[in-house]
């Protein structure tokens, strides 16, 4: 498969993945709620607060598919090995990062103040827990490409 190919593909998975997020977060998220809060209206009060901070949390998520767009488009111009994809990397790991720590602060502030369940808390563990797996590949991967950045540079200089 050729480098051309290869971006069509991965543009191709970014938009989807865009497409099924903005569905969970436009979509999912506030109908469900709203059917909860409609069979549950004691916990009326909870509804708009996790709305907000569900709708916050997916903020980083939509920053990473815009940087790994440019990622793909660099891939598509033969530049997988680039020190603006390293930078890239880096940054989606510094967002799946920041956004797992909001997450588990968010869930723990909720839990706290009566608007979360022990359930929901520690089923949310297991976001946390991708969040931080998807931090160290992406850092990982962010040192390999900006070595192989060098090593490009270097052979591209020797006659």
């Amino acid at each position: 498969m050729n480098q051309i190919k290869l971006a069509r593909w991965l543009k191709c998975i970014l938009a989807v993945a865009g497409l099924c997020a903005l569905a969970l977060y436009a979509g999912v998220i506030p109908v469900e709620g709203l059917r909860l809060q409609a069979a549950y209206p004691e916990f009326s009060n909870r509804f708009f607060p996790w709305l907000i901070f569900l709708w916050i949390s997916g903020i980083p998520c939509f920053a990473v598919l815009v940087l790994g767009w440019k990622i793909a488009s660099s891939i598509g111009r033969d530049r997988s090995f680039s020190q603006q994809n390293a930078r890239l990397l880096q940054w989606i790991s510094l967002l799946a990062a920041g956004d797992a720590v909001f997450f588990f602060a968010g869930n723990v502030l909720l839990f706290l103040l009566g608007m979360s369940h022990p359930g929901v808390a520690i089923a949310s563990l297991a976001v946390v827990f991708v969040g931080v797996a998807v931090a160290v590949g992406a850092a990982a991967l962010s040192h390999l490409v900006g070595k192989a950045a060098l090593l490009q540079e270097q052979s591209d200089l020797t006659i």
